[in-house]
């Protein structure tokens, strides 16, 4: 009879119910999800529309997500959170349905896009907090960063995947069908996402209100140098890049490069960097977690000065893989730094916050894209994206806590800091806790 102890495990003992489930929803979301950004910039384009339109469309998605997402952080630590995560992929699900119709059917109107986009921007606003959440609950011990980076790394192949297959769809038979395929994504995401378990997790002790929530929230986050000063930063950065990648990247694709086709094989270059990156995370664990994570924020730099040059596809293409393999070290090193430092009852309302400083510049930026287009023209607005990110990189560096945050070799709880008080100095109160300890995205 085979000893039940010598069969191998077919995952390892972190990857538990509710990490495969999540796992395999966001496989699944990113595959549609990544094709349809590509998708949504060419359905303008194809109505007649020009760079600011593009904008006004990106920038009618994150408006009410950056409106939303405070509340929505709020209540995914009130509600079960994979009750907030299915209602948010339903509304998505439906505002892509009803954006494919209109874009197969005929022109859509301007307005309309962007009002189906600006739905999608609510679900997202609460969806996010509840998804981060989520996964920082489903893992523990000493192999989170592994954990989070396999996560990482399917969700980056899958947007890999649709990033080339999103580019081809667009130019092969249309935009429409492929905001059609997202939709379905989302519908079989969502169903994944109702079995998952929430039972481990401590029932949440009766508040003061939502407003007390967030007030609970905010001192978390303020009472973090590292936190709020990575966000700053990332306010910036998030900005500019999205500016770059959404409006100025088609746009140059269309012009300089050949159409949707070899802009979505340079995502698609973006997204095999960040699966190598995650590749590279799950055997180097970083002891100063946010000093690596911040050096690998300067890449971020490069896309935007290659579309400035603009460099031909391949060229584009290396760039992009670069950034890609650079943002997914930092990427992993925040969430460890997250998991082992928030506690888990106000994860959601802590990532709200992270959320919320980190793309409240986006609306302004993608609306401004096109206007800056025309006032500086093409390229010198591209450059000036890249210094942005330089910038604001290199001055974050110059906080103690990001530079000195240290990894912790055990699990430990560690006080939730006051409002004004340094985070090294409650680090330095548990005898767990190994080095400096300063105070991630």
């Amino acid at each position: 009879m085979t000893n039940p102890a010598s069969v191998p495990r077919r995952r390892p003992s972190w990857a538990g119910r509710n990490y495969t489930l999540l796992t395999a929803a966001a496989i699944v979301t990113n595959l549609g999800s990544h094709g349809a950004l590509i998708a949504a910039a060419f359905a303008v384009l194809d109505a007649g529309g020009d760079g600011g339109d593009v904008g006004l469309v990106a920038a009618a998605r994150t408006l009410p997500l950056v409106l939303f997402l405070l509340i929505g952080g709020a209540v995914a630590d009130r509600l079960p959170r994979h009750h907030v995560m299915v209602a948010a992929n339903a509304l998505n699900c439906l505002s892509q349905a009803v954006f494919a119709v209109l874009v197969i059917a005929g022109e859509p109107q301007l307005w309309q896009m962007m009002l189906l986009t600006g739905l999608g921007g609510v679900g997202q606003a609460f969806f996010g907090p509840a998804a981060e959440g989520m996964l920082m609950s489903s893992v523990s011990g000493e192999q989170v960063s592994r954990a989070f980076a396999l996560y990482r790394m399917a969700m980056q192949g899958a947007g890999l995947g649709g990033a080339a297959l999103g580019g081809l769809m667009v130019a092969a038979i249309g935009p429409g069908w492929v905001l059609a395929v997202d939709a379905a994504a989302f519908a079989v995401a969502g169903a994944l996402r109702s079995f998952l378990d929430v039972s481990h997790i401590p029932e949440r002790a009766p508040g003061g209100g939502l407003l007390s929530d967030l007030r609970d929230g905010w001192r978390e986050f303020t009472g973090r140098t590292w936190l709020w000063s990575i966000v700053a930063q990332f306010s910036v950065v998030v900005a500019v890049v999205g500016a770059a990648e959404s409006v100025f990247g088609p746009l140059v694709a269309r012009d300089e490069l050949g159409g949707a086709g070899p802009w979505g094989l340079a995502l698609a270059a973006f997204g095999a960097g960040t699966v190598g990156g995650a590749v590279l995370m799950m055997r180097w664990k970083p002891r100063r977690l946010l000093l690596a994570g911040t050096l690998c924020v300067f890449p971020l730099a490069a896309p935007s000065a290659a579309l400035a040059v603009p460099l031909p596809v391949a060229g584009l293409a290396a760039v992009m893989f670069v950034s890609g393999v650079a943002i997914e070290v930092f990427g992993v090193s925040w969430m460890t730094a997250m998991h082992q430092e928030i506690p888990e009852e106000k994860l959601s309302r802590v990532a709200a916050y992270d959320w919320f400083g980190s793309i409240a510049m986006v609306p302004l930026a993608t609306a401004l894209a096109g206007p800056a287009e025309s006032a500086f023209g093409r390229g010198p607005s591209l450059w000036g994206c890249a210094v942005l990110v330089v910038l604001v990189t290199a001055a974050v560096l110059f906080v103690p806590d990001v530079r000195n945050l240290t990894r912790r070799t055990k699990e430990v709880t560690v006080p939730t800091p006051r409002a004004g008080v340094s985070a090294d100095a409650v680090a330095a109160t548990s005898a767990d806790a190994e080095g400096p300890v300063g105070r991630l995205r």
